[in-house]
């Protein structure tokens, strides 16, 4: 039998504020019926995955290969859309992708619950706004922070939505500064849809975007994450590590230098995560250890589900 995740553990360390949520592709895959169901377009009521997006693109661009590996492979061809379209109808195809009431997932609304009593620092890669509207339909405050990847005129910046604002502040990272203890805070590493305001849109999502975002993780991610980063667990939900991209993301996130103030943890190397991801191939789960990350297979409908089960228990 399946090991089963330390669901007790990790409920108890959320409530703690001791956990980051790191929220993945997969988490929405919890509202896909049937599970095995494919994703044809917004009208289809669930949200597509990175290999989807990406064949719908080359779909739309007449992608000059014809592998399926070339055909999922979202950041080749978004950079091929972009040198036969434009940068902007590229943002404007994904706004309509994502512009739609889809649904949040059992697991958006269990970190609302959550965050109702202990403040969470939550990041995502997403573009999506479900955790946002997860958080909203609880009536739950939130700050919310983006990289800005095409905005040139803040390309230095995060972008600060403090609760309720309409419009975001420029923050230098290293400027940026949250009660953390007191605030829930939403960050999006790799930009977001904006339904409002289509002009706030920003996307890490060609080749080029990741190389820039990467060569500059350490001065882009705001120097209080990280700080926070460093003393925290992580639970990774809806990750695969087939992606270099989120590899090189984790390694930087883990070994970056304390600040001039800070002391390192004498026992750092005893600070273990958790990744929920349903049905992780063989390579993945030895990409999950060797970087002490337990993975558990494990629907994330079903993950959700327990630990609601433990709060009540």
């Amino acid at each position: 039998m399946p090991i089963e995740p330390p669901y007790g553990e990790i409920a108890d360390v959320m409530k703690q504020g001791q956990i980051i949520p790191f929220l993945g592709a997969g988490v929405n895959f919890g509202k896909r019926q049937p599970a095995d169901a494919k994703w044809t377009g917004g009208l289809c009521g669930f949200l597509p995955s990175g290999g989807e997006l990406a064949q719908f693109l080359a779909s739309k661009t007449g992608f000059p290969s014809h592998d399926e590996h070339d055909l999922m492979d979202l950041a080749k061809v978004s950079s091929y859309f972009v040198e036969t379209s434009a940068r902007r109808r590229l943002r404007e195809r994904l706004h309509d992708v994502f512009d739609h009431d889809f649904v949040p997932c059992d697991i958006h609304a269990y970190l609302a619950e959550v965050a109702a009593t202990s403040p969470l620092l939550i990041v995502t890669t997403n573009y999506d706004d479900l955790i946002e509207r997860a958080f909203k339909e609880a009536n739950q405050p939130y700050d919310l922070v983006v990289h800005p990847t095409d905005r040139k005129d803040v390309e230095a910046s995060v972008l600060w939505w403090q609760h309720g604002a309409a419009e975001p502040q420029a923050v230098m990272p290293n400027r940026l500064f949250i009660d953390l203890e007191k605030t829930t805070v939403i960050y999006k590493m790799h930009g977001t849809v904006d339904r409002t305001q289509a002009k706030w849109d920003s996307y890490v999502i060609t080749e080029d975007d990741y190389v820039d975002f990467l060569a500059r993780i350490q001065s882009a991610v705001p120097a209080q994450f990280i700080r926070y980063f460093r003393e925290r667990q992580f639970l990774f939900l809806g990750y695969g590590l087939r992606d270099w991209n989120l590899r090189v993301v984790l390694k930087n996130l883990r070994t970056a230098p304390p600040d001039s103030g800070g002391q390192s943890r004498e026992d750092d190397e005893e600070l273990r995560s958790w990744a929920i991801q349903y049905r992780p191939s063989d390579l993945e789960v030895e990409l999950w250890n060797a970087r002490r990350v337990k993975i558990y297979d494990v629907d994330i409908n079903e993950f959700a589900r327990q630990l609601r089960a433990q709060a009540s228990s």
